[in-house]
């Protein structure tokens, strides 16, 4: 009989709802990798779009810009969502406005030389 009662000691504790720690605590370092993730990946891109999207809707005649195919040019016409871009003398193509990659430099557009 004391070897029975031995080995009921000796198995494992009850695994019901009354074990220890708070539940908020083992939820705790998700919480901070989520935090984390949101300060330095997801709040900075969605900055940078919105700054992005910004300078799309400003885009006006005279502006200098490089489209997302690594042209740049100066804008000679805006319709819509339409640009058209001059990339050299008597050379110009048509651009969605959303292919706008950013602003150029005037020198770049016309062409070190």
């Amino acid at each position: 009989m004391f070897f029975e009662s031995a080995a009921y000691a000796m198995g494992a504790a009850p695994q019901g709802g009354q074990g220890g720690g708070n539940p908020i605590m083992s939820l705790l370092p998700l919480i901070l990798m989520f935090a984390i993730f949101y300060f330095l990946l997801i709040r900075p891109q969605q900055k940078k779009a919105k700054q992005h999207k910004e300078f799309l809707a400003g885009l006006k005649k005279g502006d200098y810009v490089l489209t997302g195919g690594g042209i740049y040019g100066r804008i000679t016409e805006t319709e819509g969502d339409t640009l058209t871009v001059e990339i050299a003398d008597n050379l110009s193509i048509k651009v969605n406005r959303n292919f706008v990659s950013g602003p150029a430099e005037a020198s770049e557009a016309k062409g070190k030389k």
